[in-house]
């Protein structure tokens, strides 16, 4: 990040501890410049490593990036076994820049039914940075908002039938425990959300970590998302009066 960049963010601005970003508009930003979709995805790939990098400087503690949903398996073929070649290329390329960082790879989603070599090399980069103290960036990859609820229900209910737990002790917390994200502990609802595209839905991301953040929708497409965009969203949430249902 620039010395511009830094002067930007005022000192007393409130950064959220935990950014979450719906990265979206690279199969539109590709369409715009006569390119196929893969090519915005692999625009959108490299984007990840510079707006990372900015957020870290920036104090945010987690960044949770949507990468792949539970949906996206019904795109077309060739897209999709793409887009399971991404992190491959992408932690192939920039985890030294990652160690370097000091940043800590975690991967939100049901990654046992990733591919092989995809679940293998998102594995490695989480037990590789295992041991880094710095940002958390958090991938969602074969993630869905729905999906994970229902999966935590059903482990609540085997730990009911199991006589584990009693069903009336059943809270907020102990449902948030048994959620995918319980990994990221105090740290796993996103204190804003940022979609970028211009696009205003949540496309079945966190549906329960949302409940309280804020939300901005950047019209940018994601390869266009600078760290002056992310600058200037972060701004927009200290201007939030954040209030949680209270008045």
């Amino acid at each position: 990040m620039t010395e511009d960049n830094k002067r930007q963010l005022d000192p007393e601005i409130s950064v959220p501890k935990h950014i979450a970003i719906i990265m979206d508009g690279n199969g539109r930003w590709a369409k715009e410049k006569g390119q196929p979709r893969i090519a915005g995805h692999k625009e959108g790939m490299n984007n990840v490593k510079t707006i990372a990098t900015a957020a870290s400087h920036l104090g945010v503690k987690v960044l949770s990036l949507y990468a792949f949903s539970t949906e996206n398996w019904s795109r077309p073929s060739k897209e999709v076994n793409f887009l399971m070649r991404l992190p491959v290329d992408f932690f192939g390329t920039f985890m030294p820049d990652l160690i370097k960082e000091n940043i800590q790879v975690m991967v939100t989603g049901f990654t046992d039914h990733l591919p092989d070599r995809t679940r293998k090399v998102v594995l490695k980069a989480v037990e590789d940075t295992k041991d880094n103290t710095g940002m958390i960036l958090n991938f969602a990859f074969n993630y869905g908002g729905r999906a994970e609820i229902v999966h935590a229900a059903k482990s609540l209910a085997i730990d009911a039938v199991n006589g584990s737990i009693d069903p009336d002790k059943i809270d907020d917390a102990m449902f948030a425990n048994h959620l995918l994200t319980n990994q990221l502990g105090d740290l796993a609802d996103p204190d804003l959300l940022i979609r970028t595209s211009g696009e205003e839905r949540i496309s079945n991301f966190m549906l329960w970590q949302l409940a309280y953040s804020e939300m901005v929708f950047d019209k940018a497409y994601w390869p266009n998302y600078t760290v002056d965009n992310l600058v200037e969203d972060i701004k927009e949430f200290d201007r939030r009066d954040r209030r949680f249902g209270s008045v």
